[in-house]
């Protein structure tokens, strides 16, 4: 794939790209006390929005840069577009339908049998109404993809990063020039910020995400060019040594604007009775401190992380399965924690322990089993025989 051109090995990276996923899973943790909404609660506590508001706006954002990157570090490896497209759907749309089809369905159940009182068992909920197409109840639609949509989400960005590498040709360089003239220095936390300025203020005000793949333009309009960004920065020395040299600004900029969005989160929740335009202030708060969390993030991996680690490849392998399996664990352990009567911090400390130990479980199992392991997203090898070691990248979703 002459296209793209090699790109150099950063381990602070996959660090990072851990440690997003691993604050992903406490997030849906928090979701279980939070007054935002969630499949299985078992409180709505106003102040836990505060500290959830802190990795809301670019925990996301990051995941799809850094898959952009490691789409790349994937792409150099691949002899043919071909090659690499039949990879990518493999590795991504088998695991997608094994989660839609095992791993999502418990969690549906669980909404409608904690908040709709429906009163078949899981077996009847899998065989009758799962694959029904319709709303169940008329108001939980089945079959649904829930958090798995990250998944669906990549694999279409995927494809459409393929077409490009298909039909671009000897623009590529031409292209890869303009990203570190336009995004080089400044230009990478600048730009970006203007972008989802306009995103939330100007193009869509007000609206949330839909994770509906064709009517989610808020969510394309904002992971799509993240995607792009970590793709052009995997053969940009020149930003990510702007990051390495900028975290520090990056990051105070990224805290004063948390600042402002929590200070308002505490004063109106919800934003609920706040005085008109305050809306807007929270919008480009968010956008602000998102962006800039971004860069202060690659900035400081690049600067203290880069660096290999005998557990830096099982856990960039472990990352997919953890994610394909953590909301499940999550949604069971509160469902039926709901009746157990514990202290609300007893019922967090069961929550986390219940799903990492499960999380690990899962992947432990799964990578020992021949024909689990691209159900869960990993990548065959023969029975007896560890993966290949070396670069992480080759485990990255």
């Amino acid at each position: 794939m002459t296209a793209v051109a090699p790109i150099p090995r950063h381990y602070g990276l996959d660090w990072l790209r851990v440690g997003a996923f691993a604050i992903l899973i406490l997030y849906h943790i928090g979701m279980v006390f939070v007054p935002w909404g969630f499949h299985v609660q078992l409180a709505r506590l106003p102040w836990v929005a505060i500290p959830m508001l802190a990795s809301n706006p670019w925990r996301l954002m990051l995941l799809f840069v850094v898959s952009g990157y490691a789409t790349r570090a994937l792409a150099v490896r691949h002899p043919s577009i071909f090659s690499f497209v039949r990879g990518r759907s493999i590795r991504l749309l088998v695991p997608l339908a094994f989660g839609v089809a095992i791993l999502v369905p418990p969690q549906i159940w669980a909404e409608l049998a904690s908040k709709y009182s429906y009163g078949g068992s899981y077996w009847t909920f899998w065989t009758r109404d799962w694959l029904g197409f319709r709303a169940i109840g008329g108001v939980v639609p089945s079959p649904a993809w829930n958090h798995l949509w990250f998944v669906g989400y990549l694999w279409a960005y995927t494809m459409a990063v393929a077409a490009m590498l298909a039909t671009g040709g000897r623009w590529g360089a031409k292209a890869q020039g303009l990203f570190d003239r336009v995004l080089g220095g400044w230009g990478g936390a600048v730009v970006p910020v203007v972008w989802l300025l306009l995103v939330d203020i100007r193009f869509f005000p007000g609206q949330s995400e839909t994770h509906g793949l064709f009517d989610d333009w808020l969510a394309h309009a904002i992971y799509f060019p993240a995607l792009l960004f970590g793709f052009g920065m995997a053969g940009s020395e020149r930003v990510l040594d702007s990051f390495r040299r900028g975290w520090v600004a990056a990051g105070l900029i990224a805290l004063a604007s948390y600042g402002v969005a929590a200070g308002l989160e505490w004063r109106w929740p919800g934003l609920a009775g706040a005085p008109q335009g305050l809306g807007i202030v929270f919008a480009g708060a968010r956008a602000v401190q998102g962006w800039m969390a971004v860069v202060a993030l690659i900035g400081v991996a690049e600067r203290f992380w880069n660096r290999d680690h005998p557990w830096r490849r099982p856990l960039t392998e472990a990352v997919f399965p953890f994610y394909l399996v953590h909301q499940t664990l999550i949604i069971l352990v509160a469902f039926y924690l709901r009746r157990a009567g514990l202290p609300l911090w007893l019922d967090a400390l069961v929550l986390i322990v219940a799903t990492v130990a499960g999380c690990w479980a899962f992947y432990l199992l799964g990578r020992r089993v021949r024909w689990l392991r691209p159900l869960i997203g990993l990548r065959p090898h023969p029975v007896g025989r560890p993966a290949a070691s070396g670069d992480g990248r080759k485990a990255a979703i």
